[in-house]
């Protein structure tokens, strides 16, 4: 120690010597603290991440209070708390079970009108992804085969295998090309050259039907089934195996008639082929109508007998039906053809709409796709013929 250093000279530097030690012992203190809370935090979850236990003394207050997220609160006992809730339509129930588990039920509720609007969009044709594969509810097993139905829904054959179109007021047509499935050669132009919002009518008499179909419809025509009936100058002038006849029993045109239908699927309606006098016999006419009807399918009258009574049936039953206005092809070369086109664009232009029928000859394919794209860039509407039978419907 200096005697003679000035007074309090060693205190300041040995003061300096201590804070100067003291700092690094400060910031390790601190770091400690830091890392600690760190990891204290860490593995402690935030208030507002946890989750409360539900309880049933938590639905019983919530029930006796009405404070129901999303519902309103009907009643509670110790065991049971139900809900509705009306943006949804649909009840739910919540059960304690002995064990404490908590079991949710929804059940459908019943609409006032005032909840939300549900569209089934299987009303609005099929979807065209699925469009040759049969929809399961539209039929049932019997032991003619796969017969077409009515859904437990109200659905029908005629609206979801329908080819949607515009809804617009304008003139419209529907042609029908008919005898597919009889000649392989004719069958192919006919489904890959036509253009798609022209109607195949497929012969039940045909071969290899549910192939061509299924390349009609993912194609995206829609399909009929044409069903052999007896002409006035049968048996000289024979449909083909299965006819139905007006000497027959009802039971075996019937029986006739499903053998047809279980051939294909995935059709909007019946076609006649020939038939004139089997169209105008009222005893023969009637059963065939009528299960028709009841299978949700459309009837189209080819149109070759003023005697049918077609539409006396179709008002009769409010099922969907048509008329063929227009023979396109008895006459088989390109300019008759086309004139009877023309003829029919005539007919569309003052009723609104009109209906063509032909055949899956080359000549007719030919002409059909050249005057199509015509009439389209004259304003005509080519659809599928669901929608001009079922506007008749309405």
């Amino acid at each position: 120690m200096d005697l003679h250093a000035p007074l309090g000279r060693e205190r300041k530097q040995g003061g300096a010597k201590r804070r100067f030690r003291a700092a690094p012992m400060a910031t390790f203190t601190a770091a400690i603290l830091l890392l600690g809370f760190s990891t204290y935090t860490a593995w402690q979850p935030l208030p507002l991440s946890e989750t409360p236990p539900v309880t049933l003394a938590d639905d019983r207050t919530a029930s006796a209070t009405g404070e129901i997220a999303g519902g309103e609160a009907i009643f509670d006992d110790s065991r049971i708390l139900q809900t509705a809730r009306p943006q949804s339509g649909a009840n739910v129930e919540r059960v304690v079970t002995d064990d404490g588990n908590v079991v949710t039920t929804f059940k459908p509720n019943s609409r006032d009108g005032s909840g939300p609007l549900l569209i089934d969009t299987r009303a609005i044709g099929q979807d065209p992804r699925l469009a040759a594969r049969p929809n399961e509810d539209l039929l049932e097993e019997t032991p003619e085969g796969l017969l077409p139905v009515v859904a437990a829904d109200g659905l029908r054959p005629v609206d979801h295998y329908a080819r949607p179109w515009s809804g617009a007021r304008g003139a419209r047509i529907a042609i029908v090309v008919g005898g597919i499935g009889l000649s392989q050669t004719g069958s192919q132009r006919a489904i890959r050259e036509l253009p798609e919002d022209i109607t195949l009518a497929f012969a039940a008499t045909g071969n290899s039907l549910t192939r061509w179909m299924q390349e009609a419809r993912q194609k995206g025509h829609e399909v009929l089934l044409q069903v052999p009936m007896e002409p006035f100058d049968y048996p000289a002038n024979n449909p083909g195996r299965g006819t139905l006849l007006t000497s027959e029993t009802d039971a075996d045109n019937l029986a006739n008639l499903h053998q047809a239908m279980a051939r294909m699927t995935n059709y909007t309606g019946i076609m006649n082929y020939m038939g004139g006098k089997f169209l105008s016999n009222e005893k023969a006419m009637d059963p065939v109508m009528r299960d028709i009807a009841d299978r949700g399918l459309l009837f189209l009258d080819d149109g070759s007998t003023a005697r049918s009574l077609t539409g006396g049936y179709g008002k009769a039953l409010g099922m969907p039906y048509a008329f063929g206005d227009v023979l396109l092809d008895g006459q088989l070369n390109r300019e008759a053809i086309l004139n009877k086109l023309d003829e029919l664009e005539r007919i569309a232009r003052r009723n609104g709409q009109a209906i063509g029928i032909a055949s899956a000859f080359d000549e007719s394919i030919d002409a059909i796709a050249e005057w199509r794209d015509e009439a389209i860039a004259r304003g005509i509407e080519i659809v599928g013929v669901s929608a001009i039978a079922t506007e008749n419907e309405r």
